[in-house]
């Protein structure tokens, strides 16, 4: 597996695991535009472009981000692992950390999974750290796009910090 390059993209990279509204693909492609990721790898169920559904949301970010389609998360993860990209979950476990506060290193990618199952155990076991996001309200979690957005915004705030 090759790493996906943008030449003028930030080290930035989402996977985004078995996520079934191509409107939540959609959106994660169109946040991932503007943070000037990388590139986005869709693996498990994830539905591919071109596909109305995701177009309707993208807006075009799903022709201007590089993707890539692999039926294993595991693939993808030992792919970028070999080129040195950290590889973060965004999940609530017992020992997930706060999104805040982790210590990312670029390049970085963050896994984001189903929108109910969350992502599989399995894929958090091949992870260099699982992170969340805090909730303070009743519901336990946000709408995964949403989610992306927030986590994908941090890493390119850790990235411009440590560019300065």
């Amino acid at each position: 597996m090759n790493l996906l390059s943008k030449p003028d993209g930030y080290p930035i990279y989402a996977i985004v695991e078995n996520v079934r509204s191509l409107f939540n693909v959609g959106a994660i492609f169109r946040s991932a535009d503007g943070v000037n990721a990388s590139g986005i790898y869709l693996t498990g169920l994830t539905g591919c472009p071109p596909r109305r559904e995701i177009s309707r949301v993208a807006l075009g970010a799903e022709d201007s981000v590089p993707w890539h389609y692999e039926r294993d998360t595991e693939t993808v993860i030992s792919g970028l692992r070999a080129e040195g990209v950290q590889v973060v979950a965004l999940e609530q476990t017992p020992d997930s950390v706060d999104f805040r506060a982790f210590p990312y290193r670029c390049p970085v990618a963050v896994i984001l999974g189903h929108e109910v199952m969350g992502v599989r155990p399995e894929t958090l076991g091949l992870c260099d750290g699982v992170v969340h996001i805090p909730m303070l309200g009743h519901k336990a979690s946000l709408n995964v796009s949403v989610a992306a957005g927030v986590v994908l915004y941090e890493l390119l705030s850790v990235f411009e910090g440590r560019k300065k």
